[in-house]
């Protein structure tokens, strides 16, 4: 099996964080699920437009023939959703949500002086506004997060139980594409190595950075490339 680890295009927040101190934009209020920026809807745009026409595939592979991608998923965060719309649309793919692929720390928002949790979309929310999505039964009309805000190791934990999942389905074969964040990205490959809970490595993902990991009968695992960007302009390129 073949997967595709593709961070979200640039959200609010990215902006925020990469504004410099003091500027209007560095002052505005972070938002607990925010959207996909202008610039992130281009990066999502141009990825979805390098899925499509085989970019990620090496040429033999590519004249070989077949699906460019066989399933999506994605984390029911907006702007993964998002993102994910874009590469399902010009893939013929309809993205199913992931909910353990969120970002680490989930829904949340810096209050007076504590971390409070917020539930995230609801089911009908995310069926109106990304119509395409497989919604799961775990996510109700209550939302999708009621974990208040997810420790360091409770998210190392749970990337720990998506990398058990993901062997699980590579016996089922095929190309698989996972839109999700940056940190998580970094938990999730490190816990695929076994790198977990060290912090001595990050493996870094701009917006819409794409990484590749072979899953190999036997069990071996084959790194390809990690945060391929090169579908983006220079003026694309975020690190968020």
């Amino acid at each position: 099996m073949e997967v595709y680890f593709i961070r979200h295009g640039q959200s609010a927040n990215n902006f925020i964080e990469s504004a410099p101190p003091g500027s209007a934009a560095a002052q505005s209020n972070r938002h607990q699920d925010p959207e996909l920026t202008d610039r992130g809807q281009r990066q999502a745009e141009c990825a979805a437009r390098y899925l499509a026409q085989g970019g990620h595939l090496y040429p033999d592979e590519l004249a070989a023939g077949g699906p460019f991608l066989d399933r999506l998923y994605c984390s029911p965060m907006i702007r993964a959703l998002h993102t994910a719309q874009y590469l399902g649309q010009a893939l013929g793919l309809r993205p199913q949500v992931w909910v353990e692929i969120h970002e680490m720390g989930g829904v949340y928002l810096d209050q007076d002086g504590g971390r409070v949790g917020f539930p995230g979309l609801r089911a009908s929310q995310i069926r109106a506004r990304f119509p395409e999505a497989q919604v799961p039964p775990q996510i109700t009309e209550e939302g999708w997060w009621r974990g208040g805000f997810e420790q360091a190791h409770q998210g190392k934990g749970r990337a720990i139980g998506a990398a058990r999942q993901l062997r699980n389905l590579a016996g089922e074969g095929g190309r698989v594409g996972l839109v999700s964040h940056g940190d998580f990205l970094n938990s999730l490959l490190k816990a695929l190595e076994n790198q977990l809970p060290g912090e001595a490595t990050y493996w870094e993902h701009r917006n819409t950075g794409i990484t590749r990991l072979d899953f190999e009968p036997g069990g071996r695992m084959v790194l390809k490339y990690l945060n391929r960007v090169e579908h983006l302009s220079a003026e694309l390129l975020t690190r968020g």
